[in-house]
């Protein structure tokens, strides 16, 4: 999943704690009808989100509790870069995504879903989840949290940490994966990745 830093509205236009609350419920939502979708097709993508799904691949154990787990280290992070109410709405945000994929799964079920609409159908959901959640101050933890910080206190660019864990992450997968899956995974990556430069514009939007 796509990480970039979330924006920081002036005073008059803050958000309320109604408006983070349902951005908040909405972003984790659509972030978790993704990865529900992505195990599915037995997809990968990037960031921590990905590195939880190999995990879980891997090991047999769930994806929610091993994507909780793995993004504690991460607010320490958050909080040095961002302050403690982005830690905060991004816990809250996390904890949500992961509770959500570990229920999901008993209400929904595909019986037919072809790899190229549910890969469309992945970057799309986690991409407007993802805008959701950064507009309204938060984010699903992880690596983009880090490369902020790298970027921060070596002038590397935190993109550049990105690109290279993904490319990591996907490497792994040619060896665990089908090769055709891990395709598909790039694809859905890379609707995501449109529908996030394409919406989340600061020079267009402020909240």
């Amino acid at each position: 999943m796509p990480e970039i830093s979330p924006p920081s509205p002036p005073p008059e236009t803050a958000h309320t704690l109604l408006d983070d609350a349902q951005g908040i419920a909405y972003g984790s939502f659509m972030a978790s009808l993704s990865v529900v979708i992505l195990t599915h097709l037995g997809f990968v993508t990037g960031q921590t989100a990905g590195a939880a799904l190999l995990i879980s691949y891997a090991t047999g154990w769930g994806w929610a509790p091993v994507f909780f787990v793995i993004n504690i280290p991460f607010y320490w992070f958050g909080w040095k870069r961002f302050g403690k109410v982005f830690v905060a709405k991004s816990l809250l945000a996390v904890t949500l995504n992961s509770v959500l994929v570990a229920i999901l799964p008993n209400y929904i079920s595909f019986s037919n879903l072809s790899p190229l609409l549910g890969a469309i159908m992945i970057g799309a959901f986690v991409g407007s989840g993802l805008i959701a959640l950064f507009r309204h101050g938060a984010s699903l933890g992880g690596i983009g949290i880090v490369g902020l910080y790298i970027q921060d206190a070596t002038g590397f660019r935190a993109g550049w940490v990105q690109l290279i864990v993904d490319a990591v992450i996907f490497l792994v997968a040619l060896l665990m994966l089908d090769p055709g899956a891990v395709l598909w995974s790039f694809l859905g990556a890379a609707v995501a990745n449109l529908t996030i430069a394409l919406n989340h514009r600061r020079d267009r939007y402020i909240v």
